[in-house]
C-alpha cells in the first residue's frame, strides 16, 4: 500500500510550535508581508532574521509528539510490508525527522538550513543568522536567508510531489488549514484520479468537504489511532 501523507502546522502544535491562521496564530501576531516575503526581507533583513532566529530557537527546544512518532512507525512498517509512505510536510520544523521518519519532503523548506542568494548554496544552520553571516561556499556576506518558502515563492519538490500523489493508494491530510495552495489542492487532484482521501484534523479544514472521510481531535491522539487501524488493515 502506498500512502501519501500531507502534514501541516496542526501536527506540531502539541509540541509547542504555533499554528499560523488560527485565532491567536502566528500571522495574527505578526505581519507576514513584513516577515515572510522577499520584499519584506529586502526592506528589513535584520527584522526578518530576528523573527526566524526566534522560531529556530523555539523549534530546537520542541520535542516530537505522538503524532510524529506514529507517522514514523507507519513509514517503517509500510516499507517492511513492501509499501511506501510519502511524507510531505508544509512545516519547516524537523520534528518528523527527530521522531524517526525518513525521508521527509519539505515543500516549504527547512528552518535548520540557510541559502545564499548570490550562489544558491544551501547548508545546515542550527544557530542564529545575521546580515553579517558569510556564505560557507562563496564567502559573500549579506545574502544569506532562511531556506524557507515565503509568500509569493514557488514551493519546493513539486514534480516529485505530483508523481507521488498520482502513485498513491490513499491521500491523507493531517493538521492542515486547507487554505494554502498548492497544498490545499492536493485533495482535489487525488479525487480526480480516483484516490481515496481522508482528513485528520483538530476540526474540519476549509476544504474538508472534498475529503471522503474525516477524523477530528488532537493529532497526538487521532493520528496514532489511525495508524494502528491502517497497519491492522482497517484504515
Amino acid at each position: 500500500m502506498n500512502i501519501f501523507v500531507l502534514t501541516g502546522a496542526g501536527v506540531s502544535a502539541e509540541s509547542g510550535l504555533g499554528t499560523f491562521r488560527d485565532t491567536g496564530g502566528i500571522w495574527a501576531k505578526f505581519d507576514p508581508m513584513q516577515l515572510a516575503t522577499p520584499e519584506g526581507f529586502a526592506s528589513d533583513p535584520r527584522a526578518v532574521h530576528a523573527f526566524y532566529n526566534l522560531r529556530r530557537r523555539n523549534m530546537i527546544e520542541a520535542e516530537p509528539n505522538e503524532a510524529h512518532r506514529a507517522l514514523a512507525r507507519l513509514g517503517r512498517d509500510l516499507e517492511a510490508a513492501g509499501g511506501r509512505l510519502f511524507l510531505c510536510t508544509q512545516n519547516i520544523d524537523d520534528l518528523h525527522e527527530r521522531a524517526g521518519a525518513s525521508p521527509v519532503v519539505h515543500m516549504h523548506g527547512e528552518l535548520l538550513k540557510i541559502r545564499c542568494e548570490a550562489c544558491g548554496h544551501v547548508t545546515q544552520w542550527p544557530s542564529d543568522l545575521t546580515v553579517e553571516t558569510p556564505c560557507p561556499a562563496c564567502a559573500r556576506a549579506g545574502g544569506m536567508r532562511p531556506h524557507v518558502v515565503w509568500f509569493g515563492e514557488m514551493p519546493l519538490h513539486m514534480e516529485e510531489i505530483g508523481d507521488a500523489l498520482m502513485a498513491a493508494d490513499l491521500f491523507v491530510a493531517i493538521g492542515t488549514s486547507g487554505s494554502v495552495y498548492p497544498a490545499a489542492g492536493f485533495v482535489a487532484e487525488a479525487r480526480a484520479a480516483g484516490i481515496p482521501t481522508c482528513e485528520i484534523n483538530l476540526e474540519p479544514a476549509d476544504n474538508a468537504r472534498l475529503f471522503d472521510t474525516g477524523r477530528y481531535g488532537p493529532a497526538s491522539e487521532v493520528v496514532p489511532a489511525w495508524v494502528e487501524e491502517v497497519l491492522r488493515g482497517r484504515g
